[in-house]
């Protein structure tokens, strides 16, 4: 049996990640992370949920920690995040929470401690094929989570345990009140846990940033609207835009930061057949040949190909916002992942090593 180190959101699925693991023998710790000092509704990293977390882990007859990480958390989270939309980027938080706290600072603490692994309740899956680990996608499809996992490395999966990855969100409640947990109907965090529902994000970057206005003009170059501010709005975005009435379906196709420029058009005007992909990371090496890529926490997997620097779709699709994250898939196993970049014609990169994917033998 090992010795883990659970991180506990006070939330049901840490709470059930964390009794489970508990059943099976392991000498279990839990720890609920203070990252965001500020005003939060979300149902995430609040005080509330601190103690949420503090009672279960009584129930369960564990103990409990809180480690404040807030400092590391602004510095890798929300200051990259403001900076994202000052610059015409739409960031991915979560990503970079996961990447930057919960299984770095995290890991490194639980190495300091004397901790073998760490566990957290995502739904997803840890698996080892061909000899490497991947995470793969959990078994109830609705609450997957392997998308804002798809940074890990071996080093870090090897470190890891997913114990929700078999189980349904139904199943985890039905446990969680078995078990008497004061969680077991907790409603599931939503959205950004540092933007309060009140004010939004409009409130949270105005208090940080200038927010400029922008017109929004058609694919003709007519004006037809304004945004009150441009560091708000995301390629693909339809609702929120002021079109004087017009009730034709328009999308953002197009974001002249600089220019203080909105370009709406036709969803055709979004498709695209290639686009590049930024700080891209293989799990254990290159894929060549035929992938899924998910662009998006709960999207689906649209085949393609990555080729150097650049995606391929084999049928055009909406192009992704610039800085969002893409999760590149075999089958069911993350094997690598990058942010969106911008839209080019395809330019063909260096080809890659071929190698043996997730769970297949090499041809013969």
């Amino acid at each position: 049996m090992a010795r883990v180190l659970v991180a506990m959101s006070g939330g049901v699925d840490s709470s059930v990640a964390a009794a489970l693991l508990a059943d099976d023998g392991h000498e279990v710790i839990g720890v609920t992370l203070k990252l965001w000092g500020g005003d939060s509704d979300s149902g995430c990293c609040s005080v509330s949920d601190v103690d949420d977390a503090r009672r279960v882990a009584r129930s369960l007859g564990i103990d409990h920690h809180v480690f404040n990480f807030g400092e590391e958390f602004d510095r890798h989270v929300v200051d990259p995040y403001v900076a994202d939309h000052q610059a015409g980027l739409t960031p991915n938080p979560c990503v970079e929470c996961n990447r930057h706290i919960k299984f770095d600072k995290l890991l490194r603490r639980a190495d300091a401690l004397g901790f073998d692994l760490i566990a957290t309740g995502h739904h997803a899956r840890v698996v080892e094929r061909g000899g490497n680990h991947y995470i793969a996608r959990g078994a109830d499809g609705a609450k997957d989570q392997s998308y804002v996992l798809h940074m890990l490395d071996q080093a870090q999966l090897a470190r890891l345990m997913l114990p929700l990855g078999e189980w349904t969100k139904d199943q985890v409640r039905v446990r969680a009140a078995e078990l008497g947990l004061g969680t077991a109907d907790k409603p599931d965090s939503q959205d950004v846990c540092f933007i309060h529902s009140r004010g939004g994000r409009q409130e949270f970057l105005g208090d940080r940033i200038p927010l400029a206005p922008a017109d929004i003009v058609d694919t003709e170059g007519r004006a037809v609207g304004r945004v009150d501010a441009v560091e708000l709005v995301t390629i693909g975005q339809r609702r929120g835009l002021d079109l004087g009435g017009d009730t034709e379906r328009r999308y953002v196709v197009d974001i002249d930061r600089p220019a203080a420029v909105v370009t709406v058009g036709r969803r055709a005007d979004l498709l695209t057949s290639a686009q590049c992909i930024d700080d891209l990371a293989w799990v254990a090496g290159p894929v060549v040949g035929p992938v899924g890529l998910q662009c998006s926490a709960h999207g689906t997997a649209r085949p393609g190909r990555v080729e150097g620097s650049m995606i391929h779709w084999d049928q055009p699709q909406p192009r992704v916002a610039r800085g969002q994250s893409i999760a590149v898939y075999v089958d069911d196993a993350v094997v690598g992942g990058g942010t969106a970049g911008v839209v080019s014609e395809p330019t063909p990169g260096p080809a890659a090593e071929p190698r043996v994917e997730p769970g297949r033998e090499p041809a013969t």
